[in-house]
């Protein structure tokens, strides 16, 4: 598949410095581009590359500012780092398939089962009784859809995903291979016998429009009620969301993270890889949590960072860092310290005693 200079600029509304025809069959990193390849440069100190670069064209800012001839052609837009963000875009629709239509052979779809216009189904997918598919959906091989879930439009399923009964996607959700959604909570009611007797989990989960999740995250169901994932929420791989969570709109959230039960994650966090957070507690909007972090208590203040294990304040942690690093030097002055207390009140001893005499 190949682009022409005038086809990339007019989607991307940029001006051409160049030649518009042009023509690009793959994107690549500025550093590595070869001839034929798509690139740009968003940051400043990349700018020797777009003189000795092998790429065909390169997306720049207007504000780029070039001190000698390129051989590239090149076109200028207000965001380069966008322009290319919307081009991989339409690059990854066409290459996933995203024009696929249709039922394949070997999927199976219940009778009372409802689809959209422009709808994939592709082999070995089962879709259950009174799901509810809206346009554009893309169901990608091998997918189990529950009894009474719906999906709404332009949502896309990559292939291995499982989304168990009653459960609601948005507009525009992705969900990666190997997800589970709806998987029952993990409650379980201690017996007096130190055996444990299984609480059903008879909620759901709704995920909102805008949702990203990445592949193997799960996302349990509600013990009553919902688990819910807001609209513009990004989870990565290998995540788990426990029953009864709510996480706020437009919060990310990065691999191997663990979320217990009943918590709120409010409206814009950033969660970084494999932090824990313990059950039953808020954590206010905006707050950042550094990687490997453990929060076992809420957060009341808006914009808080944190780090450690237990979590607390992300610049008294710093402070505490560079005095742990300063120990061993401390140790050697309180032990002179110690040493010269030693000495004036071995002197002042002494002193005392021949006044005395």
């Amino acid at each position: 598949m190949q682009f022409t200079a005038h086809q990339i600029a007019a989607i991307v509304g940029g001006t051409i410095e160049g030649n518009p025809d042009t023509v690009v069959r793959s994107v690549a990193k500025i550093e590595e581009a070869s001839e034929g390849a798509l690139s740009f440069i968003a940051n400043p100190k990349y700018e020797e590359y777009i003189y000795t670069s092998q790429a065909s064209i390169i997306i720049i800012s207007h504000s780029f500012e070039v001190s000698r001839p390129v051989t590239p052609t090149i076109i200028r837009v207000k965001d380069a780092y966008g322009s290319f963000a919307l081009l991989l875009e339409k690059y990854n629709e066409i290459m996933a398939g995203s024009s696929k239509t249709g039922v394949e052979e070997y999927a199976v779809v219940a009778a009372t089962a409802s689809l959209g216009n422009n709808v994939y189904i592709g082999s070995f997918s089962y879709i259950g009784e009174q799901v509810k598919i809206g346009n554009n959906v893309k169901i990608f091989p091998g997918c189990y859809i529950g009894d009474n879930s719906t999906i709404a439009d332009n949502t896309q399923l990559f292939a291995g995903v499982r989304v168990y009964r009653n459960c609601s996607l948005g507009k525009d959700v992705i969900i990666h291979s190997g997800a589970i959604i709806g998987a029952d909570g993990f409650g379980f009611a201690p017996q007096e016998d130190r055996t444990y007797k299984k609480i059903p989990q008879i909620g759901n989960v709704v995920i909102e429009d805008n949702v990203e999740v990445g592949s193997n995250t799960t996302i349990d169901r509600a013990t009553m009620g919902s688990t819910i994932i807001r609209r513009g929420v990004k989870l990565d791989n290998l995540i788990q969301i426990a029953h009864n969570v709510e996480i706020g709109e437009n919060t990310v959230i990065a691999a191997q993270t663990g979320i217990s039960g009943s918590t709120r994650i409010g409206r814009n966090c950033i969660i970084g890889g494999q932090v824990g957070i313990v059950g039953h507690i808020q954590i206010a909007d905006g707050t950042r949590i550094n990687a490997q972090s453990g929060v076992s208590k809420s957060v009341a203040t808006s914009g808080t960072a944190l780090t450690g294990s237990p979590a607390f304040d992300y610049k008294s942690s710093l402070k505490s860092q560079a005095i742990f690093r300063n120990l061993p030097e401390l140790h050697q002055r309180i032990q002179k310290l110690e040493d010269t207390i030693h000495e004036l009140t071995a002197l002042l001893g002494n002193q005392n005693m021949e006044v005395k005499k």
